[in-house]
């Protein structure tokens, strides 16, 4: 397919530079035959016993640093873990950066580049373990998409609590599950009351999330891969939900690629601990989910190709003019959407 045929008039102001407040406060379009608008705090109502609801408890680190080559200042944003001491990073400006330079960024912490392609670099640390993640904490900053500026161009403080899910666990991801953000205990307590089953999957979402395509046609373009992981525990109660007729609810994009990562043509998801790189468009016939909760996605993004194929191109183009319309919020910031596979009610 044509990546021109997922373009749409987005104005800038509608992209979300703040979040909402609290969380469960933003706009909510469910999208089924007529559409309707909600708060997330309405979320809920939607739901029924012996359903299951998929969260991705990854938790992002403070992957942005800025530091010096020499006396050029430079930012990298950590994008995959190599090993222990070695990560793939895009360096801003990668120009001030060649192969065997050091990436300063404090007495304590700093990186060799060992190897350098167009943007990206690679970044041995001088330390590893739990001692990088201790420095990493001390000096790193939260990789907030490139369009979202800040005075002084670093991330405030509260980016810190606000770009972060209230159950993230596993450290790894290097942008945010941004569906996630929306939700509040009271509203997990609420879910919970319904009898819907809470399951947890971790997928590491990668800095490619945010990388536009540069092809024309879809045939054409390499996804990025992240690191996945279901436990068996958790694939047997999913399994066994959708056995007994509950519906599987995935908690954004990143859950969801990641069920249909390890669900088989009948239906049964599998334990799964590898890369994924699934690529969703129209066509793609799903296997695991039923309903989806997702922010809204930027103009001819893998995103905006992934809801179309869920829910039908017509139906979610007409969406997105009846958000713009609203003044919905749009990405990692903004408002949510509810989508149901057609077959699924």
């Amino acid at each position: 397919m044509l990546v021109s045929q997922f373009n749409f008039e987005l104005p800038r102001e509608l992209i979300a530079t703040a979040p909402a407040k609290p969380r469960d406060s933003a706009n909510l379009l469910v999208v089924r035959d007529q559409l309707q608008d909600l708060k997330v705090s309405g979320l809920a109502s939607f739901f029924r016993k012996g359903d299951v609801i998929v969260f991705n408890d990854t938790k992002v680190i403070p992957a942005k640093l800025y530091g010096k080559k020499g006396g050029a200042a430079v930012e990298a944003t950590l994008h995959k873990q190599v090993n222990g001491s070695t990560w793939l990073a895009f360096a801003k400006p990668a120009r001030k950066l060649a192969i065997g330079d050091v990436f300063k960024i404090a007495d304590e912490f700093y990186a060799r580049v060992l190897e350098k392609n167009e943007g990206e670099v690679k970044l041995e640390f001088n330390a590893s373990g739990d001692e990088f993640f201790k420095l990493l904490d001390k000096y790193g900053s939260p990789p907030l998409p490139p369009y979202i500026e800040r005075q002084g161009k670093k991330p405030t403080r509260t980016d810190f609590d606000d770009y972060q899910t209230i159950y993230a666990k596993n450290k790894g991801a290097v942008a945010a599950p941004t569906a996630g953000l929306h939700f509040t205990e009271n509203l997990l307590n609420e879910i919970a009351a319904l009898g819907v089953s809470k399951e947890f999957v971790t997928l590491h979402v990668g800095a490619g999330t945010f990388l536009p395509m540069k092809v024309a046609d879809t045939m054409d373009h390499k996804m990025h891969s992240e690191y996945g992981v279901i436990t068996k525990d958790v694939s047997d109660r999913i399994n066994l939900a959708k056995k007994n007729g509950g519906r599987v609810v995935a908690v954004g994009t990143t859950s969801l690629r990641l069920l249909e990562s390890a669900t088989g043509d009948d239906g049964i998801v599998r334990p799964f601990i590898q890369e994924t790189d699934i690529f969703i468009t129209p066509g793609y016939k799903f296997k695991a989910v039923d309903i989806l909760l997702t922010n809204f996605h930027l103009p001819e993004s893998t995103l905006f190709m992934l809801v179309c194929a869920f829910a039908g191109m017509e139906k979610m183009k007409n969406a997105y003019s009846h958000a713009i319309h609203n003044k919905y919020r749009f990405y990692s910031y903004g408002d949510a959407c509810l989508l149901m596979r057609s077959e699924s009610y």
